[in-house]
């Protein structure tokens, strides 16, 4: 029987009493959660920061926030305490979630977190902490879109703009382990590692023929188009889609509006999909996770780690994704 685990009355976290800026965040001691009936209670080793945290804090993004409300989305730990209806964890494994801080769920920002037990799941041994916390939200919204919007099949062509960022470099991933071909657009400095990450061509998002080029290398027509750039170019695309393409836009709350090509749309039976991974349902979350978890123990699921912060220094890890001024991802440790 595994001993159980010393666990404080109060732990360092940083949490808002309302939305708003970035000065809105505080740090500060909070009473340790106790975890309910099926919950874990989850000591946290690393999390991370994506631009919904972003939406969340400020207020942009609508949703449920008990104050004090804990901020911070994804969460790599060990649990330390269970309640009597946990019967798939034990205390002292080593485990991670990717939808905290949203829906009422208080987040990930914190010495200690309660998670549901069917939004946990184990981590797989020998996944590097601070790289896995760095893509847990990004490859579980890839997998989604992939899987579940696009219908994506081996063999299919899939074009990302904007590859060389979180969800873009996932998208490229996740795509290439399904076995599909991928064209992908970055900036000059990140094209070797979106190389890396599985694409096939790398193309400058600058260029002026870029449409053209992308026609080239598809030999052809595409059959997904991902576009996290938020340029929304969709009506120079859309000829680039094959007979029942798909397309994926992820362009946060502030893309603007283009006027949407019915007619092309119809006649070629092109679908557009929006989605938010907020919005997963627990078995949606559940399958992504599987696999994570296998792309995880195979070492084919990588994150570049631009910057790390300490929970005490959250709002700056806000301020620096916020304002673009670090090139990969944002970690947070206690």
């Amino acid at each position: 029987m595994t001993a159980a685990i010393s666990i404080p009355r109060s732990m360092r976290a940083a949490f808002i009493c309302e939305t708003g800026g970035i000065d809105n965040i505080q740090v500060g001691e909070l009473p340790v959660p106790r975890p309910g009936p099926t919950d874990v209670l989850v000591r946290m080793e690393a999390s991370d920061v994506n631009h919904v945290d972003l939406f969340v804090r400020s207020g942009d993004y609508r949703t449920h926030t008990p104050f004090p409300f804990v901020i911070g989305r994804d969460l790599i730990g060990t649990a330390v305490e269970m309640g009597p209806g946990v019967s798939s964890f034990s205390i002292g494994d080593r485990v991670w979630c990717n939808s905290l801080g949203h829906h009422g769920r208080q987040g990930a920002f914190a010495e200690y977190a309660v998670v549901a037990m069917d939004r946990l799941y184990a981590l797989p041994a020998g996944a590097e902490v601070r790289e896995a916390a760095a893509l847990l939200h990004t490859a579980a919204t890839a997998h989604i879109g992939l899987v579940r919007e696009a219908r994506l099949q081996a063999g299919e062509t899939v074009f990302v703009e904007g590859a060389g960022g979180g969800v873009g470099s996932a998208v490229v991933q996740v795509a290439s382990a399904m076995g599909a071909r991928v064209i992908a657009t970055a900036a000059p400095a990140d094209h070797v590692w979106v190389k890396d990450c599985g694409a096939e061509t790398v193309l400058d998002f600058h260029s002026k023929d870029l449409y053209a080029q992308v026609r080239v290398a598809a030999a052809g027509a595409i059959d997904v188009w991902w576009d996290s750039s938020g340029r929304n170019n969709f009506a120079q695309c859309l000829p680039l889609l094959d007979l029942g393409g798909r397309a994926i836009v992820m362009s946060g709350l502030r893309g603007s509006d283009p006027t949407l090509p019915v007619g092309a749309m119809y006649t070629n039976d092109v679908t557009l999909h929006g989605f938010a991974v907020s919005n997963a349902s627990i078995p949606d979350l559940a399958q992504a996770a599987r696999s994570i978890n296998r792309l995880l123990a195979s070492g084919r699921l990588h994150a570049r780690v631009g910057a790390i912060f300490h929970v005490s220094e959250a709002a700056q890890a806000h301020a620096a994704l916020a304002s673009r001024s670090v090139r990969g991802r944002i970690v947070v440790v206690p």
